[in-house]
C-alpha cells in the first residue's frame, strides 16, 4: 500500500491519508463528483522537462461538465477557475494561504504538506508544526481556507499532477501594489522556508524554520 511505503521511508515525519480523519481540520473528500474525465485529459498535459509548472486557468478543463458542478456545488456559483500544478516537487518549501478553500483533484497520487494559519505568528512557523496528507489518484478535496499549503510532493519517478480550483483571478498578478509583504499574487499570501534562498531572492519572505521538510518515496 502506497501510504504504508511512505510511512516507512518517512519516518518520523506526521502523515496520514486525506481519508483519514485527521484530515477534518484541514479540508474534507468530496465523494459526489465524478473526477475520471478531468484526470484524463489532464494526463495529455505533458510534464515540464524540470520543475515546477502551473496555470491558474486551463481551458480544457474548463469546458469540461465537472467545471460547472466545481463553480456551482463547492464555489457557491461564483465565478472559479481551474487550473492545474505539475512537474516536480518532494520539499516543503513554502507555504500559502487564500481567503477561500481550495479544489484540488490528484491527477496522479500526491502527498501535501499542510499546517494550520492559525499556527502562524508574526509571519512565522515552524516545520515541525505542519502535516503531509497522501492524496490517491482521482480524489478530489477541499483545502479550507485556514488551511497553508504549496505545491504537491511527488511520490513516483514521473513526477505529480493535481487540478486546482479558485475564485476567478486566484493566483494572477497584482494590479494594485500592496504594502502586505506576504501578498505575493491575488488572493495568494505566502512565507518561504527560511533554506529556500531561491524564493527569497525572488522577494518572498522567509518564515518556516526547522527541517525543509522532504517527501521520499
Amino acid at each position: 500500500m502506497m501510504l504504508d511505503r511512505l510511512k516507512e521511508k518517512n519516518p518520523g515525519m506526521k502523515m496520514y491519508s486525506v481519508l483519514d480523519k485527521e484530515f477534518c481540520t484541514f479540508g474534507r473528500v468530496i465523494s459526489n463528483i465524478n473526477t475520471d474525465e478531468i484526470v484524463r485529459v489532464a494526463k495529455s498535459i505533458e510534464n515540464p522537462e524540470t520543475g515546477v509548472k502551473y496555470v491558474p486557468s486551463e481551458e480544457r478543463f474548463e469546458e469540461l461538465a465537472i467545471a460547472e458542478q466545481i463553480q456551482n456545488e463547492l464555489f457557491g456559483t461564483l465565478p472559479t477557475e481551474i487550473g492545474y500544478c505539475w512537474g516536480y516537487s518532494r520539499f516543503l518549501n513554502a507555504t500559502e494561504w487564500h481567503t477561500s478553500s481550495e479544489i484540488n483533484i490528484a491527477v496522479t497520487p500526491i502527498v501535501l504538506i499542510l499546517g494550520h494559519l492559525w499556527e502562524i505568528e508574526d509571519n512565522k512557523t515552524d516545520s515541525c508544526k505542519f502535516t503531509a496528507f497522501y492524496v490517491p489518484k482521482g480524489v478530489i478535496i477541499e483545502v479550507y481556507a485556514t488551511t497553508t499549503h504549496y505545491c504537491p510532493c511527488q511520490v513516483q519517478d514521473g513526477g505529480f499532477g493535481c487540478v486546482v480550483a479558485l475564485p476567478k483571478g486566484t493566483n494572477t498578478q497584482l494590479e494594485v501594489k500592496s504594502e502586505d509583504n506576504l501578498m505575493t499574487a491575488k488572493n495568494k499570501w505566502v512565507i518561504a522556508h527560511n533554506d529556500n534562498q531561491a524564493m527569497i531572492a525572488r522577494g518572498v519572505t522567509p518564515g518556516i524554520s526547522g527541517k525543509n521538510l522532504e517527501i521520499r518515496y
